[in-house]
């Protein structure tokens, strides 16, 4: 079979990019889509097949473009419309492909068809968003909570009533039960699709609809006082209702109208509950984030129970896919260490699926300590001191020693890290045993092997903290070995044995393994068995 020939989001690595963060080209110190353009042969010569952008609409960035006040147009801090067909045009002349951040859940409270919603009782769009009355004592509806703290209610002094917000109470979430917003937002989406767009990744899909009675939800036993407010109670009514999955299903015939795009979920759902978003007869998203990697405890024994659990619950036909940071999470660097971020590489790009890759990752950047006056995520500002602020891992890209690493002429949106001058991807690429040289070869073996990209998943036994699977594809083998430890390890290698095809330190090709494989501290091995 030819990996070219192939549909290219299950062939291909993902690379999503927050605009903000990545390349500023007019100095105000915001990255924009010129900058982007500029560096996309950085993305070519990484590997990458496709690049997901964090939403680049107008906003008045209450929550940095998650609160859309026009879904049809470019937001000035990004560039124009031009700009992005540019880029769109740039990407498709480099065989990258471009997908944009849908966020059909909420708009800003500035979007047109709220001003209009919160106009009166009876504007034509008031049920475009979800209006509830007050109890009798004039408190909010129910129990919901807003993600990013405190009641999701938020009362309207001119019409007397409450709205729903699942985040910011700038963000109104839309009534997706109105089949008007339903058809508005498949316009939308083939407004961009018909602009040369090849997907989509769906913010927050798994809470489009709620529950039609608006019951409370239940109190969270296991809540404790170090946790986000939200978590005090179970979104059991608030989201995951069963009705969702026919307006998954209703996204999915919008994107199939077009060749060769994609549908990307945001489900951040246990395994069980996520897998019910490819849909009855795989007819939903094409691939439902799966971020089981993102707060696991990094052991071997997890990891490969976390595995099987998922490869376990995939439908039947399903392709399954893998993340390992984004703009939500802590960096993966710092989560796991600098030595393990080589093996956590390792592992998303040998997996069975399609891995999706955060920027700024590939260079092994670190989170970031934003001081109090620095900070501008509103969760942070809401909830703060427990650490549940963003900025950290949005920091801008390293990208030299220069002045603000490269990444702007300016004074930079966020801090940028300590550690840029020696850390950056122009001193990383001229080094062929960086995270970075790991990165470009990983990619590059999966792009022209088929074990990686069609192969079985077969774990295996091993001991010790080392995690071992073989991917298997007619007839033939590639076994990953990954020691989650810094102390050395071994394990035995069955059959006729085989030769390094790549280490995490890029240091042992060629090497002949037969009888038993050796592992040192933190290192993974992929191994091609004869």
């Amino acid at each position: 079979m030819n990996i070219a020939a192939t549909v290219w989001w299950q062939a291909g690595t993902i690379y999503q990019i927050y605009p903000r963060s990545f390349q500023d080209a007019n100095g105000d110190g915001i990255g924009d889509l010129t900058g982007i353009i500029g560096r996309l042969p950085y993305l070519t010569r990484l590997g990458v097949d496709a690049i997901w952008l964090s939403p680049i609409f107008p906003s008045p960035m209450a929550d940095f473009g998650y609160d859309i006040s026009d879904y049809i147009g470019i937001d000035p801090i990004f560039g124009t419309s031009a700009d992005f067909d540019a880029l769109v045009a740039a990407a498709h002349g480099q065989r990258l492909k471009l997908i944009l951040d849908l966020v059909p859940n909420h708009t800003s409270d500035q979007h047109p068809w709220f001003l209009e919603s919160r106009g009166s009782r009876d504007n034509p769009k008031r049920d475009w968003y979800i209006w509830r009355d007050p109890k009798p004592d004039g408190s909010a509806p129910n129990n919901w909570m807003s993600e990013f703290g405190g009641s999701a209610w938020q009362f309207d002094d001119a019409t007397g009533q409450y709205y729903y917000h699942a985040f910011l109470d700038k963000q109104p979430d839309l009534n997706w039960r109105n089949p008007e917003v339903r058809h508005a937002i498949y316009e939308v989406m083939r407004f961009w699709l018909r602009r040369g767009v090849d997907g989509f990744r769906v913010d927050v899909i798994w809470h489009l609809i709620k529950d039609g009675e608006f019951r409370d939800n239940p109190v969270n036993p296991n809540f404790n006082a170090g946790r986000p407010p939200h978590e005090a109670v179970l979104t059991l009514h608030s989201a995951d209702q069963p009705e969702v999955q026919e307006v998954v299903a209703e996204m999915r015939r919008v994107v199939d109208e077009f060749d060769d795009r994609v549908l990307i979920g945001e489900v951040y759902l246990p395994v069980e509950r996520l897998v019910a978003y490819y849909g009855k007869d795989l007819s939903g998203a094409n691939l439902p984030f799966n971020f089981a990697l993102l707060s696991a405890p990094w052991n071997a024994r997890e990891i490969a129970a976390l595995i099987d659990r998922y490869e376990q619950a995939l439908p039947l036909g399903a392709w399954p896919n893998w993340v390992l940071g984004n703009h939500d999470r802590p960096r993966v660097a710092s989560r796991v260490g600098a030595a393990q971020a080589r093996v956590a590489a390792m592992l998303l790009l040998t997996l069975r699926g399609t891995p999706t890759l955060y920027y700024g990752d590939e260079i092994g950047m670190r989170q970031v300590a934003i001081p109090a006056e620095r900070v501008q995520d509103p969760f942070e500002k809401n909830v703060p001191g427990i650490g549940v602020g963003r900025d950290g891992c949005r920091t801008p890209m390293q990208w030299g020693a220069t002045d603000n690493a490269g990444f702007t002429s300016g004074e930079p949106w966020l801090p940028l890290a300590d550690d840029f001058a020696t850390d950056n991807a122009a001193a990383f690429a001229s080094d062929p045993h960086s995270i970075l040289s790991l990165y470009v070869k990983l990619i590059d073996l999966r792009k022209h092997t088929l074990e990686l990209v069609f192969g079985d998943y077969v774990p295996l036994q091993t001991a010790g903290d080392v995690l071992a699977y073989l991917r298997v594809y007619d007839g033939r083998a590639l076994l990953v070995a990954l020691n989650f430890s810094s102390e050395a390890a071994s394990m035995h290698v069955e059959g006729e044995g085989g030769e390094i095809a790549l280490t995490t330190e890029l240091d042992r090709r060629g090497e002949n393994v037969s009888g038993v494989l050796e592992l040192r501290g933190n290192e993974g091995v992929i191994v091609r068995l004869r």
